[in-house]
């Protein structure tokens, strides 16, 4: 069954959202390099790749579903920030707000009778559960880090083993 065109045109939003959070997560890694904090950066490099996946994920379903793809302008993201833990907190944030788009996608499938779409669009609720977990549980750990820098350092260090295994 195709796409509505409604349905069609809020996805291709989304893909975009998809790709400029990728595009935000490699500033944040550029930014976390720069500060010689290469576990923070490697975190934020594999969250570019996830964010990427999911935009494949929706371009793959509108060409699955007879849809057409329409990619838009990406702005450029932030380049500086505070500290990791304001790249943690941004992230948070940003994820938070992620959750929201995909909510309307799924109330925009709901109202349009569109199983196919909602099918799609829980694996990506799923998805945002984990991914909010997992950025609550940083900034967490980052508010507890004493000034003598050594649990950041902790922190670091274990980010730095998060693989793309752990992609979805």
């Amino acid at each position: 069954m195709k796409l509505s065109q409604r349905m069609e045109d809020a996805i291709n939003r989304h893909i975009n959202a998809e790709l400029s959070s990728a595009y935000l997560y490699l500033s944040m890694s550029a930014y976390c390099d720069s500060v010689s904090m290469p576990g923070f950066a490697h975190w934020m490099r594999v969250q570019h790749r996830e964010e990427t996946s999911h935009a494949m994920k929706l371009f793959d379903f509108i060409h699955d579903r007879g849809g057409r793809v329409v990619l838009d302008t990406i702005t450029q993201p932030p380049i500086q920030f505070n500290s990791v833990l304001d790249v943690a907190e941004q992230t948070l944030e940003h994820e938070r707000s992620v959750t929201s788009m995909i909510y309307r996608l799924y109330e925009l499938a709901v109202e349009e009778s569109d199983y196919a779409t909602q099918v799609l669009l829980q694996w990506f609720i799923n998805e945002q559960v984990e991914e909010e977990t997992i950025v609550t549980e940083v900034v967490d750990q980052l508010k507890l880090v004493d000034n003598d820098g050594t649990g950041l350092l902790m922190i670091d260090a274990r980010l730095s083993g998060r693989d793309t295994a752990d992609d979805h």
